[in-house]
């Protein structure tokens, strides 16, 4: 056992997890920086960030609805966050609900900023499990392997989080081919896992119909068809 270097709770190594994998999802998606705005004006950057957490809102409520009960968020900025924060939500009024915050290595959120240190810190003290993937509390990401270096941090977190679980909701650009959540999906697919995703094109879809208005953007999303299949 570890201790967190943002909250001070006590981390696990994943070794030690084994969720009902039928009933588990987990959730991979772009970071804050890689969304791009509506109608590629920056002046609507903070409606197509809402519209991107409404729509992730949604695919997780829907999965709730279908049977899903285990979340695990990879504690990346921007989706994995804003996903661990809403499930933090749920778990409130539904205690079925689990969230497994699985961290990459010790020192992932060495460069946050401070808002997102201060976020990670909240979702950590709520976490049902709190998890490492490399138990080796000095490794840091290096592009060469070595002691206390390796390249494949991140690669092996997300690979985890799908070995882990029978599905995967991913908000996902096919444009970035060379992102986390590519990887994340073309794992899950190779490894038969349900994918369940959304990317910008759907976004601004919702928007052209709503409007930049943000209640009108939530009802618009709230009506969306439930995608999921029951869990087996």
């Amino acid at each position: 056992m570890f201790e967190s270097l943002i909250s001070g709770e006590t981390v696990f190594p994943v070794s030690m997890i084994n969720p009902d994998i039928n009933k588990t999802l987990c959730i991979s998606g772009h970071r804050k920086n890689k969304i791009i705005p509506y109608m590629n004006d920056i002046a609507y950057s903070p409606v197509t960030y809402s519209a991107v957490k409404l729509m992730l809102y949604r695919y997780i409520d829907m999965a709730v609805e279908c049977g899903y009960e285990i979340f695990i968020s990879g504690l990346a900025g921007g989706t994995d966050l804003w996903a661990a924060e809403y499930i933090i939500e749920k778990k409130k009024r539904n205690s079925s609900i689990k969230l497994i915050s699985m961290m990459p290595f010790l020192k992932h959120a060495e460069f946050f900023s401070s808002y997102d240190k201060k976020i990670l810190a909240e979702i950590e003290k709520s976490s049902d499990y709190l998890v490492t993937v490399n138990e080796n509390p000095d490794i840091i990401y290096g592009k060469h392997i070595s002691e206390n270096y390796s390249p494949n941090l991140y690669r092996d977190r997300n690979y985890c989080m799908v070995d882990k679980s029978s599905a995967v909701i991913a908000f996902y650009d096919n444009k970035s081919m060379f992102s986390g959540t590519s990887q994340t999906i073309n794992y899950a697919y190779r490894n038969g896992r349900k994918i369940y995703s959304f990317g910008m094109k759907d976004i601004f879809d919702v928007i052209d119909k709503s409007g930049t208005d943000i209640r009108s953007i939530g009802q618009e999303i709230a009506f969306i068809k439930n995608v999921f299949d029951v869990p087996q």
